[in-house]
């Protein structure tokens, strides 16, 4: 699998959980606000991790880590993804995936498998913003509406989240993003966050009042959404 980035102890990815996180490379989404704009569009270019340095790390961290957050870049594009998830597994760890659900044949894949314990799955936009704020036109939105639906199906733990950047979304979308995934276990608002490495710089934060009125919109369908990043 193409590694480029291991964060070897984390407390903030995986929910409740002592982790490490694996960063794979290349994605499907050019979404301006991006901030691993490195691992998206030069992946190459970065540090690279062997499969077998990584589950050696894995071996050794044992006693103290209890799971692993593959993320990206979009980890479902790695054409061995599931072949590197059951190495993990078979080590005892709990997985985390961090996916923006456009290829919902993997994730269906390894939802059957019983390969993953949680998925953090990016919802962009509402669906008819969505090609803007993926970057991406001429998309198939029903793809991800596709792995929206095998979540709640699924009967794991997941959150669905959305990073709002002014510009790019408005408040009333937000009652359309929570209709979309009504009755999701969990929805969180992730405030944009400027830094050197993000895609296209110059977007800003909305401010907390902004937020909390999204929120609002967004709980009318779904019982547990929340902030995060928010000053």
């Amino acid at each position: 699998m193409e590694i480029h980035g291991l964060n070897k102890t984390t407390l903030l990815d995986y929910p409740e959980h002592v982790a490490a996180t694996v960063f794979t490379g290349g994605c499907n989404f050019r979404c301006p606000f991006c901030h691993n704009s490195e691992l998206v569009l030069a992946p190459g270019g970065q540090p690279a991790f062997s499969e077998e340095e990584v589950l050696a790390f894995l071996k050794k961290r044992r006693c103290l880590l209890e799971g692993v957050c593959i993320t990206g870049g979009e980890p479902t594009l790695q054409p061995d993804l599931e072949e590197f998830i059951g190495k993990v597994k078979e080590l005892g760890y709990l997985v985390k995936l961090d996916t923006n659900g456009y290829r919902p044949e993997v994730l269906e894949r390894l939802l059957k498998a019983g390969m993953l314990d949680y998925v953090a799955m990016d919802v962009k936009a509402s669906p008819e913003n969505y090609s803007k704020v993926a970057g991406l036109q001429g998309m198939d939105v029903e793809r991800v509406g596709r792995s929206v639906k095998l979540l709640k199906e699924s009967g794991i733990d997941y959150e669905f989240r959305t990073t709002v950047v002014k510009g790019l979304h408005s408040i009333e979308e937000f009652e359309k993003i929570g209709r979309w995934i009504s009755g999701a276990k969990a929805y969180y608002l992730q405030a944009y966050r400027e830094n050197e490495n993000v895609l296209c710089p110059g977007y800003e934060a909305f401010s907390r009042e902004e937020m909390e009125a999204m929120a609002a919109f967004a709980h009318r369908y779904i019982d547990r959404v929340m902030l995060r990043g928010v000053e």
